[in-house]
């Protein structure tokens, strides 16, 4: 039985599906929709507004960075706290009963078969869809670099966060260094290496398990969403970072 309802969005869309471009976008909190069936997870709507229930601004930039770039985006078309599609399958992360605290009340004594119905309409569609363009993109052997991007609140349990833009990484640390040190050369700019988070296999999906595991160039990207809050600034940021991803492109000499 198909949980999702008919008339409402597939979990995933994708933008520039035959882009050249060896950048692979991806944007795993693109959306604050809630499927009708959970009732707002009991939240009233300026609660699904906020950060804890997507990445302001993350779309936005990475569509006008996918058309750019010419490069293949997907989003993922459901809030996170539906599912978060950036969290290992039943991690406390995955569906979260408080958010930077706020109560999910949808999510309080959800079950282990409602979360087995997330997982299978929303979370896997989406990063089965991200596999199988990667699996393409092998079989032709198109070079690929994925780029996550996301964004993060200025403020975040009453700590300011300094950092207009992070890099993030893990293990592998060949793009990361070169975005970082593109942003950097700008003065006024406040670059995390790593901050605002840091990826690793306990709290991430998408840069672990399609970036890491499959040898990929990659680097997750966070922009700090009072930066990205209107049209100046993520046109701005479009170009800021389509400017260091091209010119780190130059400097692999792929």
């Amino acid at each position: 039985m198909r949980w999702l309802e008919p008339d409402e969005p597939e979990p995933f869309r994708v933008e520039e599906p035959a882009g050249r471009s060896p950048f692979l976008l991806t944007c795993d909190h693109a959306s604050a929709l809630v499927p009708r069936r959970l009732n707002s997870l009991g939240l009233p709507a300026e609660e699904l507004q906020r950060h804890i229930a997507w990445d302001l601004g993350a779309a936005a930039v990475a569509l006008k960075l996918a058309a750019r770039l010419g490069a293949f985006l997907i989003l993922q078309n459901y809030s996170r706290l539906v599912i978060d599609c950036n969290r290992p399958p039943g991690s406390a992360q995955s569906v979260l009963r408080v958010s930077d605290g706020t109560r999910i009340p949808g999510n309080e004594s959800v079950s282990p078969g409602e979360i087995l119905a997330r997982e299978r309409e929303v979370f896997y569609p989406y990063h089965n869809r991200i596999q199988s363009e990667l699996n393409a993109r092998l079989a032709t052997k198109q070079t690929t670099i994925l780029v996550a991007m996301h964004s993060f609140t200025p403020v975040f349990h009453s700590i300011p966060r300094p950092w207009q833009v992070g890099v993030l990484y893990h293990r592998d640390r060949r793009l990361a260094d070169l975005l970082l040190s593109y942003l950097m050369r700008d003065s006024e700019l406040v670059v995390g290496n790593n901050e605002p988070y840091s990826v690793s296999d306990e709290t991430d999906y998408t840069i672990p398990v399609h970036g890491e595991r499959r040898g990929l160039l990659h680097a997750e990207v966070e922009l700090r969403q009072d930066v990205i809050a209107d049209e100046d600034g993520q046109s701005a940021w479009t170009e800021r970072m389509a400017q260091a991803l091209l010119q780190s492109l130059d400097a692999l000499m792929l």
